[in-house]
């Protein structure tokens, strides 16, 4: 019951929030179960004592590493100190072992995916009790039947109850995922209609005003000055025309377009445009292919997806005086994976979490259209882009597309 008391709260109070991850209110709920795990051990009739404390430690440390798990114990052995007993001291040595152990792994841990993380936590929670319990059984030198008995119980307690938390916690994790997934899918959608019905009517005035512009600018019998005013609006008209066109490259796959490919073409190509942009702001490119998969998509738009988003990583080495700009893509499990990594400025969690929605960007001139476009093109295919970020190292966006 305690062990479940934060997974409610959160399913109660934060999991339809935006943003529904406070690392503070976590970390403080797990202290107060664990606590509240100390102070009510489980009592055996044969006279053995062991509580569950360690769940909600290792669980911590999994996930958030050492940084969230540190406080956990130092809160853990001020209360053990209190509480008392001769074995305070053990405790503390053993706690310092798995704060020292534990979180180490925890960043490969969150990149495995949820089954894999399931099993893992239970294995580490029930080797940890494990271990603590033949430390234990060594120093008292009680290694009878009840001892043996008390390990069986506490060694499939930990790995059931470990086992249940962590599901409900990927069951958490997974909703999130889902429902983040279908409002962006449905932010699309909208800027998609919109820009299909609205951009071909605005498009038509266009041409037809500028291509009287153009014959008025081959009149001799206009002043030097009326044909600066006529230039400066065709220029106005040729911005208009790319915004619009912009707008259109949110709309359905144009069928002309369409090809079945591993994309080496597009990756090449798109590579090959984005080298002089590179150079200028003294950004070194690293390309690799590796790549058999085949999927059906609009060529036009791939490009144009990688374009931006390469762009954006070597503008985000600007400000450094250059980098280094890593472009993978490889295959895994029917998957196209394909990966963008910077060595630039970096983003927050909360500019990470605004990616791809209209009009946001991190760029004091950027109107969010390129990223909004990006998230666009992948979407159609079925895709989904991960971010991952840290300020001041750069940016890994981690683009995955079923075949």
């Amino acid at each position: 019951m305690f062990l479940l008391f934060p997974v409610l709260i959160v399913v109660i109070f934060f999991e339809n929030r935006v943003y529904p991850y406070n690392n503070k209110l976590l970390v403080l709920m797990s202290a107060v179960t664990m606590v509240l795990c100390i102070a009510k051990p489980i009592r055996l009739e044969m006279g053995y004592i062991y509580d569950l404390r360690y769940i909600p430690f290792i669980l911590v440390a999994l996930f958030g590493g050492y940084r969230n798990v540190i406080p956990l114990y130092v809160i853990m052995n001020i209360y053990r100190f209190y509480v008392g007993g001769a074995g305070t001291l053990p405790s503390f040595l053993f706690s310092t072992a798995v704060l020292l152990l534990v979180p180490y792994f925890s960043k490969r841990f969150i990149k495995r995916s949820s089954n894999r993380r399931i099993f893992w936590a239970a294995a580490i929670a029930t080797l940890t009790m494990g271990i603590y319990l033949m430390i234990l059984g060594t120093m008292t030198g009680k290694l009878d039947k009840q001892f043996w008995t008390l390990t069986v119980y506490a060694l499939m307690t930990h790995a059931v109850v470990m086992s249940i938390i962590m599901i409900l916690i990927e069951q958490i994790i997974t909703n999130i995922k889902n429902r983040d997934r279908i409002l962006q899918s449905e932010r699309l959608n909208v800027v998609s209609e919109l820009a299909a019905s609205v951009s071909h009517e605005i498009r038509n005035p266009l041409t037809v005003t500028s291509g009287f512009l153009q014959l008025l600018n081959k009149s001799t019998s206009i002043t030097p000055e009326e044909k600066e005013y006529v230039q400066l609006s065709l220029l106005e008209l040729n911005r208009a025309e790319k915004i619009v066109s912009d707008y259109l490259s949110f709309a359905k796959p144009q069928s002309d377009n369409m090809v079945f490919s591993n994309m080496q073409a597009e990756a090449e190509y798109t590579k090959n445009i984005i080298m002089p942009y590179a150079s200028i702001h003294k950004v070194e490119v690293k390309f690799s292919f590796d790549n058999t998969l085949n999927k059906s998509y609009d060529k036009n738009q791939i490009q144009q997806c990688l374009i931006n988003l390469y762009k954006n990583g070597i503008e985000a080495m600007r400000d450094k005086d250059g980098g280094i700009l890593t472009i993978d893509i490889s295959e895994k499990k029917q998957n196209i994976l394909i990966t963008i990594r910077d060595t630039g400025i970096g983003m927050t969690k909360e500019e990470i979490s605004r990616l791809g929605k209209p009009y946001y960007s991190t760029k004091e001139e950027g109107t969010g259209l390129g990223m909004l476009m990006a998230y666009s093109t992948i979407n159609k295919v079925k895709g989904n882009i991960e971010v991952e970020s840290e300020k001041g190292r750069g940016t890994t966006f981690l683009i995955t597309i079923p075949t």
